[in-house]
């Protein structure tokens, strides 16, 4: 019983990182409907960010470790936007959802061998110091609270109290009104990548404070399990994302340990197939019939 809740809490650190991830694939495709596959790649630019920054901030300039996540969510949010606005938006104008799609594949990639080519990065992996992770686990009236559920509440009461939120939702449901009632679809569009962008650094701090270590390619096969994260739990959903994440951790974590962890990827997809089949919505989300 005590190797099986060790296990339980394995599976809800992984799938809080996985969580992060999702909420920032549902965040882009709920505005506009883009599965953003170079979004996992942004969680490589946010761990590389903290491996290179937090030995500045903490012995140069004396700053606390923590410092570096800042550093990190605003380099994450650049890059997002940058991708946002030199690949995404020209196709929206001209191209299709399939040359989107391609397009965001062909980010990921691009995004993987720019770093591979940069010396100071690599292909070999960096261990990243210990001592960002030294600082006390946030905690309200005495309770440890999961940092994935902070950020999930967070972004659930932006998206539906602020007028920005409310902006977001608008372009969501419909890009033309959203312009006839003075709605900047653009500007919303781009705080969404941003937001988006800046979560996958927290998500790189989750994931460095259990691996200690950066690669190149860490964001491919994160990327993907929390693609299934959010379309497990309902893509599109906020909550959706977080259930999605949490599912999935746990998931794997129970087959790495009792079954195979060679076998542990398959298994998460394989569960995906059965939801598309059984309840293509995800979890949280409800099928709408489509009027042709």
């Amino acid at each position: 019983m005590t190797d099986f809740l060790q296990q339980l809490i394995i599976g809800l650190r992984l799938g809080s990182v996985y969580a992060l991830v999702a909420l920032g694939y549902t965040m882009v495709y709920g505005i506009i409907r883009l599965i953003n596959f170079a979004h996992g790649d942004f969680i490589m630019v946010g761990g590389y960010t903290l491996y290179f920054t937090v030995p500045i901030l903490l012995h140069s300039m004396g700053l606390p470790a923590w410092t570096g996540v800042l550093a990190a969510i605003v380099i994450c949010a650049l890059v997002g936007v940058v991708v946002e606005l030199v690949a995404y938006r020209p196709v929206r104008r001209k191209g299709t959802s399939m040359s989107a799609l391609i397009t965001a594949i062909a980010m990921s990639l691009l995004l993987e061998n720019l770093a591979q080519a940069i010396p100071a990065m690599g292909p070999n992996p960096r261990v990243i110091s210990d001592e960002i992770f030294s600082t006390a686990p946030i905690s309200i009236g005495g309770v440890s609270v999961n940092m994935a559920a902070i950020v999930m509440a967070a972004l659930q009461l932006f998206v539906q109290k602020t007028k920005l939120g409310r902006a977001m939702r608008a372009v969501s449901e419909n890009k033309e009104a959203s312009t006839l009632v003075g709605i900047n679809v653009n500007r919303t569009i781009v705080t969404t990548f941003a937001i988006g962008s800046g979560l996958a650094a927290v998500a790189a701090l989750m994931y460095c404070a259990q691996y200690h270590t950066v690669t190149t390619t860490m964001g491919s096969m994160l990327g993907l399990k929390a693609f299934v994260a959010a379309v497990m739990g309902g893509i599109g959903l906020i909550p959706g994302a977080m259930l999605g994440g949490i599912v999935v951790g746990i998931i794997e974590a129970l087959v790495t340990a009792y079954i195979s962890s060679s076998l542990a990827n398959a298994v998460v997809f394989l569960i995906l197939i059965v939801m598309l089949l059984v309840k293509p919505a995800g979890i949280l989300g409800k099928n709408v019939g489509e009027k042709v």
